[in-house]
């Protein structure tokens, strides 16, 4: 757990946030897009052992990238919902901070229009989406913002941020399970510990 490894609180500013698998729960909305589009039935959260899904289920590349591409293009229309806790620990940190969400989506508005369903108006001001467009070029954002502790579900990218001056904190999902031996938090009530821990002398 990430928790264990910080001996102080994070400021709340220096925290960045990857979107979706950390704070909208594309997994969900994937699995029951694939049922409904494609009758591909009886998939779980836990079949997805790999970033690329085509990697570990019977589903084309087409398929998969076609299910992804109208999530990320209508995240409302399809139904995209926040993962647990999420919205409560997100707002409660936009009261006290401003609150930086970078994403490898291309576009930003299908984010600002999904905040805008399930974030409270008063808190929307205090965060600041960057759609970036890419996986491997999200440091350079990161540091932009002035961001030095950052939150991602993809291993590959936390790996990547490892050395370059900021300190990655996995979000445990299936997809990077045993992939790398970084921080971890697997809710977010452990990353509102993170923010809120009292100083440890």
């Amino acid at each position: 757990m990430a928790s264990s490894m910080m001996h102080k609180k994070i400021p709340p500013e220096q925290l960045g946030f990857d979107f979706d698998g950390v704070i909208a729960d594309v997994a969900e909305a994937f699995i029951r897009l694939a049922d409904e589009q494609y009758g591909l039935q009886g998939i779980t959260k836990d079949d997805i052992t790999h970033f690329d899904v085509d990697q570990c289920l019977a589903i084309t590349p087409a398929k998969a990238e076609d299910i992804f591409h109208q999530i990320l293009v209508d995240s409302i229309g399809t139904g995209l919902k926040p993962i647990d806790g999420a919205v409560e620990v997100l707002t409660d940190l936009a009261k006290r901070s401003s609150v930086t969400v970078i994403t490898a989506r291309p576009l930003e508005q299908p984010v600002h229009d999904w905040l805008r369903v399930f974030f409270p108006q008063d808190s929307l001001p205090s965060i600041h989406v960057v759609a970036m467009g890419a996986h491997d070029d999200k440091a350079r954002h990161i540091r932009a913002n002035g961001i030095r502790y950052f939150i991602d579900d993809r291993a590959e990218t936390c790996v990547q941020l490892e050395g370059t001056g900021i300190q990655p904190i996995v979000f445990s999902q299936p997809w990077n399970k045993n992939r790398h031996q970084l921080p971890m938090v697997s809710s977010w009530q452990e990353i509102k510990a993170l923010c809120c821990q009292e100083e440890q002398p």
